[in-house]
């Protein structure tokens, strides 16, 4: 199957995909600042340069798009059907690398969160983040 757009579509596109400042990543950093919580974005030291991290709570949070992190069983991680096998490598070494870097952070004693861009939906968004506020309480209390 071919592309429905053009060479020159395609790359413009796909140029425009933000990796850091994505408004699911908006939503969660205004979210915890009107609750009162401060953070520091993407440090350069943990690894995989979290989305933000919130130093007093040694906790990291990912905020992660369902599509490029390979959210599974999510309705929005759907493979293209052009260049499939070139879209499932690269997602299977995103959903690896971000094991990885879970894993590293949490072995310097850090706290890890993921927060799926469908949970920041109409209908889940209220749900997720009292989860978050609560999960950033506990680990207050520890």
């Amino acid at each position: 199957m071919t592309d429905v757009h053009s060479k020159d579509t395609r790359s413009y596109n796909m140029s425009q995909i933000k990796g850091k400042d994505t408004k699911p990543e908006l939503l969660v950093r205004k979210f915890l600042h009107k609750q009162g919580f401060r953070y520091r974005l993407h440090v350069k030291n943990l690894p995989g340069k979290p989305d933000i991290v919130l130093p007093k709570y040694k906790t990291v949070i990912f905020v992660n798009g369902c599509f490029w992190h390979g959210h599974e069983h999510c309705r929005y991680f759907v493979i293209p059907k052009t260049r499939t096998e070139w879209w499932l490598d690269k997602i299977n070494k995103n959903v690896a690398k971000d094991k990885i870097v879970r894993e590293e952070i949490a072995a310097l004693g850090w706290n890890v969160i993921n927060i799926w861009e469908c949970q920041l939906k109409k209908t889940t968004i209220v749900g997720t983040f009292e989860s978050l506020c609560s999960s950033l309480m506990q680990l207050n209390n520890r």
